[in-house]
C-alpha cells in the first residue's frame, strides 16, 4: 500500500491520488491531511507514533515549508518500509523507529526530480503554464505543487521498485540527511520534570515530551504550579476538570475531561512545562 500524510487540507491530496492512481495499483490509505499548517515536528510526531502500526508499505508525506527551494526531494527506506518526502527532517523520527532504531537499516537516497516521468494532466491540450516553462529550466511541473509533480511519482515508481535495489534506480541517488529532527526528551529528576508541549490533538489534549513513568504511585501534580489530579481514564474526573494522564503514545497529557486541556492549562506547542510532586511545589 501507499499511506499519504499532508498538511493539506482538500482539495489537494486528491491530485496526488490522481497520480498515483495512473502510475500504480496500489492500495491508497490516508493517514490525515490536517496536520498543523507548516509544522513539520507536529507531523514528525504522528508519523512516528502512527506508521509504526502499519505493515510494510510506501509512506508518502508532504509537510514542506521549502516547496521549491534547493532542500532535496527524499526516498528513505526504514527496514521493510520506504518514506518519501522533503529533507526537513519530517520523515526521521518515524523512519528511526520503524528501523528499530538501528542506523544500518536506514538508507537516503535523493530524487533526481528531471529523470522522473513528468506528470501530465489528462486533456490538456498544452494549455498548463509550468514552472519549468516559466524558468526555462529542467524540473517538475509546478515550483509549489511537488506534492502531486514530485513525491507522487516517486512514491509510485518505490512502490514498483525492490526496496532491496533502490540504489540501482538512475533517478535516486545515495545521500545523507541535510536536515535532521530530533524530538526533545525530558527526564525527571528529584521530584519534578522539566519539559515542553511537543503537540496539542483535535481534542485539545495538551501532549508533553514527558514519560508516563513520571506519574506511576502519585495521585496529585502540579503543573506550571497548579494543582491537577493524576487519573488513569477522563472518566475519573468530572466533566469540565482538569487531569494529568498518560496517553496511548506513553507520554504525560494534561487534558480536561469533555473539554480543552490546551486552554484550561493555558498551553500551546512549544510551551514549557513543569511538573513537580505535590510534596515538592516549593521553588
Amino acid at each position: 500500500m501507499i499511506t499519504l500524510a499532508s498538511d493539506f487540507g482538500a482539495p489537494y491530496p486528491a491530485a496526488m491520488k490522481g497520480v498515483l492512481l495512473r502510475r500504480t495499483d496500489a492500495r491508497l490509505v490516508d493517514i490525515g491531511h490536517d496536520f498543523p499548517r507548516q509544522d513539520v515536528r507536529a507531523a514528525a510526531f504522528w508519523l512516528r507514533e502512527v506508521l509504526p502500526y502499519f505493515p510494510p508499505a510506501v509512506h508518502l508525506v508532504v509537510v514542506d515549508p521549502g516547496v521549491g527551494t534547493d532542500r532535496d526531494a527524499l526516498v528513505v527506506r526504514a527496514g521493510d518500509h520506504a518514506l518519501v518526502g522533503p529533507d526537513n527532517g519530517v520523515l526521521l523520527p518515524a523512519a528511526r523507529r520503524l528501523a528499530g532504531g538501528d542506523p544500518d537499516r536506514l538508507e537516503a537516497y535523493a530524487v533526481d526530480e528531471p529523470r522522473l516521468e513528468p506528470v501530465e494532466p489528462a486533456g490538456d491540450g498544452g494549455t498548463t503554464v509550468s514552472a519549468t516553462a516559466l524558468s526555462g529550466s529542467d524540473g517538475p511541473a509546478s515550483a509549489t505543487f511537488h506534492g502531486r509533480d514530485v513525491f507522487a511519482p516517486a512514491a509510485a515508481a518505490v512502490h514498483d521498485a525492490d526496496l532491496d535495489a533502490l540504489g540501482d534506480r538512475e533517478w535516486l541517488a545515495p545521500t545523507a540527511f541535510d536536515s535532521d529532527l530530533e524530538l526533545p526528551t525530558a527526564e525527571p529528576e528529584d521530584g519534578q520534570a522539566i519539559g515542553e508541549v511537543l503537540v496539542v490533538d483535535g481534542f485539545g489534549n495538551a501532549i508533553t515530551n514527558v514519560p508516563g513513568s513520571y506519574l506511576e504511585g502519585r495521585e496529585q501534580i502540579t503543573a506550571n504550579g497548579e494543582p491537577v489530579p493524576v487519573a488513569e481514564t477522563f472518566a475519573a474526573v468530572p466533566a469540565g476538570k482538569r487531569l494529568a494522564t498518560v496517553g496511548s503514545h506513553g507520554y504525560v497529557e494534561l487534558d480536561v475531561n469533555r473539554g480543552r486541556g490546551d486552554e484550561a492549562f493555558g498551553l500551546a506547542a512549544g510551551d514549557r512545562v513543569v511538573l513537580k510532586s505535590v510534596t515538592d511545589t516549593d521553588d
